[in-house]
This record gives C-alpha cells, structure tokens and sequence, in this order.
C-alpha cells in the first residue's frame, strides 16, 4: 500500500510539473478550441447555404485573413512614417545637445547625458544591455509570430473537425445521458457562438466611433486607434476603458484639452455601452448576473492573462447551463424525494 501510495504521487507531481510547464501551448490549445467554438455558428450559417464544411472554413479562414491583412495595411504606412521621421531627427536632436542655448543643451549642461552614456558604452555594459534587450525582443516576436500560426492551424483543425470532437468528447457520457448531454453541448457552443458574434459587434461600434471621434478633433491614426479599441472591446468589463484612456494619451500629442475631452468621451461612450448597447445586442445571447461576469473576468484574468478574460463570460454561462440543466434538477428531486418521505 505504502508503494503505491508513493508511485501515486510521484505521478500526480510528474502530472502537474509537465502541465505546469506546458501551460503556454495548453493556453494556446484553450484559446483556438475557443475562437472555433465562436465561429461555428458563421460555418453553420454557412453550410445552411449549401457550402460543404470545408469550403464554409475556408471562407471564414480568408475573412480572417482579410481583417488582419487590414489591421497590418493600417499599421505599417504610420509606423514607418514615424520611423523616418525620428531617423531624420536624430541628427538634429545630437546638434542640439551641443547647442547650450537650445532646451536640450541646458539638459545635457546639467545632466552630463553624453558622458554618462559613452561611459557606460565603454564599460561594456550598455552594450550587454543592449544585446540582451535585442535577443529577448527578438525571442517575443519569434513567440508572437509561432503563437500565431498554432492558434491559426489549431483553429482550423478544430473547425474542421468539430463535430467529430462533439462525438468524441460525447463518448465519455453514459449512453443513457447522452442525448441529453448532447443537446446541452449544442446549446453551449450556441450560446458561446452567439455572444462572440453579439460582442464583436459591439466591438465594431466601438472601433467605429472611435474613428469618427479622432477624425472630429484631429487626434493622429484615427484608423490605428479605432482598429486598437475595436480589439480591446473584445474583452469584457475593462477593454473598452483600456482602449480608451491609450486614446487619450495619444490624444496628448495634440493638447491637453483634446485628451481631457476624449477621456470624457469614453466615459460617456462606456456608459451608453453599458446601459444601451451592451443590453440590446446581448439580449438573446448570455443571461448572467453582473457580479458573476466580474468575478469570472477577475479570476480567469488572473490565472489566464488576457486569454482568460475574453474567454471568462462564455465560461460563465456555460457553467451556468450545467448547473441549471444538470446539478440544480437533481438537487431540488432529492429535496422534494426527502420531503415526501419525511
């Protein structure tokens, strides 16, 4: 008995080790069941057109494609503007730092700027420094990108299969549960379904009247922007707010009245949101208390990162249907079998 305790867990700590250590793929994993799961109901609606499954994917797969071919065609024109613009400024900024009557100068008059930096170039440390930031820079982009493309695939893979997944993941239900376990899963993916789609159209609102606002008072990369905010709404209860006060700080560029109107604007904009527009696209889709949309937000935020908060309310409302469906109904028959006998 005491050996296999022992074996015991020494396989439970294995088991938890290489899922602790394989938390970044199983989050990747996580996050592509969860983006096929939300656009099964546009490759169901497809289908419905008489399109085969794999044809209805791949027509989702190229509107993806076209949103973030979009969303890059937005980015690079002003980035590589403002690339150029500090290359040509450089130049300048080095001229004026030898210029004691410039801001700059006076700086460097009193701060010793140049020195200290060609002090810690010749020690070597900056240049370690340096190095160090390069490679680490470089191992978050090489992470981005091969995040990306095993979310792309995985998604795909999912799509794709996902009624034999049903099946499968059906098997482990007892043949007798199993209707009705099926039924509850298409329910599930339903509802999950609906209030991504419900979301991102909120989401669209949000990026389009972030548009039109930078536009009105000439805050820079109005596009950037809304497309920014459109993104950052995906994630309940603090993207939009996020979203907004970076508006506001990019706002700053222009004057300090501009960025204190804009952050009055999402205030405004987060209230009609709340009360209007969230209400009215989520009427039919997710039937959760507030608080349990907080807290769902709040704790899968904290286990999951960001991941966890755009996945937290369809969490909840799944939760919510098995314990409706399936806990809650047998609790009250065992209560009214108790007060028959009783």
């Amino acid at each position: 008995m005491g050996f296999g305790l022992g074996i015991g867990l020494i396989l439970a700590y294995a088991t938890a080790e290489a899922i602790l250590s394989s938390a970044q793929v199983l989050i990747l994993v996580l996050l592509s069941a969860f983006i096929a799961v939300s656009l099964e109901p546009i490759v169901v609606g497809l289908m419905r057109l008489r399109l085969r499954r794999g044809a209805a994917v791949a027509v989702v797969l190229i509107g993806f494609a076209a949103v973030i071919g979009g969303f890059i065609a937005l980015v690079i024109p002003p980035v590589s503007t403002e690339i150029s613009a500090l290359t040509k400024a450089i130049p300048q900024w080095l001229q004026e730092l030898h210029d004691h009557n410039s801001q700059l100068g006076r700086i460097e008059d009193r701060y010793h700027i140049v020195a200290k930096a060609r002090a810690q170039f010749v020690s070597g440390d900056a240049g370690g420094k340096v190095v160090s930031g390069l490679l680490a820079a470089s191992q978050v982009i090489i992470g981005a990108v091969s995040g990306t493309l095993i979310v792309i695939t995985l998604t795909t893979y999912f799509l794709i299969g996902m009624p034999a997944v049903r099946d499968f993941g059906l098997r482990f239900v007892m043949a007798d549960d199993r209707p009705r376990a099926e039924d509850l899963t298409n329910r599930i993916v339903l509802q999950v379904g609906r209030y991504m789609l419900a979301n991102l159209a909120t989401s669209v609102l949000a990026g389009i009247a972030t548009f039109v606002w930078c536009l009105a008072v000439g805050v820079p990369y109005a596009a950037v922007l809304g497309f920014l905010v459109a993104i950052m709404d995906l994630v309940p209860v603090i993207g939009s707010t996020v979203g907004g006060v970076v508006v506001s700080l990019v706002a700053l560029s222009v004057s300090v009245p501009t960025a204190i109107t804009s952050l009055v604007f999402y205030i405004v904009f987060r209230f009609a949101e709340d009360h209007l527009i969230t209400p009215l696209t989520m009427k039919y889709t997710v039937r959760i208390h507030p608080v349990a949309t907080m807290i769902a937000v709040l704790v899968l935020g904290t286990l999951l990162g960001l991941i966890g908060a755009l996945i937290a309310v369809p969490t909840a409302t799944a939760v919510g249907l098995i314990l409706d469906e399936v806990v809650f109904p047998k609790r009250d028959q065992t209560g009214a079998v108790s007060g028959v006998l009783s």
